[in-house]
């Protein structure tokens, strides 16, 4: 077990190095939690669709539960503090230099080639949770094509492709797209 300033440390670093807000933090919210082995990945899956329901930016959220799963109401403050201590610095700083920052070329060519970097990682943070929730297994893998059939939960993937439709062509929020879906899953998935 580490000791919980590692905890913070983890999660200071995750804070820092990641860009794109939450969803791009999963991937390497999930690595460090498999490196750790503070929980497994069907535990994350679930960490994941808990911190969607539950009020607050989802990287925070995630932070505090698995603060919390390791080391109590310690670690989730701990690991709360760690994932947002690195946005609060980095905004002040920047708003103490707005000026120099605004007009620099240099600052928008680092943003030019992050932003790319950022949908990788939000894709790479849905492929996980694909891979948890609408599938059985890596979508990479070998035979995954011509196995689709094994591989693919039917009701999990009709509630993602309704999910779409609803949001994209219906404009149906998603606070009621998610209580549909849990209503849904507790009257079909047991």
């Amino acid at each position: 077990m580490m000791p919980i300033f590692n905890l913070f440390i983890m999660f200071f670093r995750i804070g820092l190095f990641s860009f794109g807000g939450g969803y791009a933090m999963l991937p390497l919210i999930f690595q460090s939690v498999q490196e750790f082995g503070i929980m497994t990945a069907v535990e994350f899956s679930r960490l994941v669709a808990l911190s969607q329901v539950t009020p607050g930016p989802i990287a925070v959220n995630a932070a505090t539960y698995v603060g919390y799963q390791y080391a109590g109401v310690g670690g989730a403050a701990v690991s709360t503090i760690g994932v947002t201590l690195p946005s609060f610095i980095l905004v002040l700083t920047v708003m103490h230099f707005m000026k120099k920052f605004e007009e620099s070329k240099s600052l928008h060519a680092v943003l030019g080639g992050i932003r790319p970097a950022t949908v990788g990682l939000i894709a790479s943070a849905v492929i996980f949770l694909a891979e948890n929730s609408i599938f059985n297994g890596p979508v990479f893998s070998v035979g995954f094509i011509e196995n689709a059939k094994e591989y693919i939960n039917l009701l999990p993937c009709i509630i993602f492709i309704g999910t779409i439709l609803l949001a994209g062509k219906f404009n149906v929020g998603p606070i009621k797209l998610t209580i549909l879906a849990g209503i849904i899953g507790a009257l079909v998935i047991r």
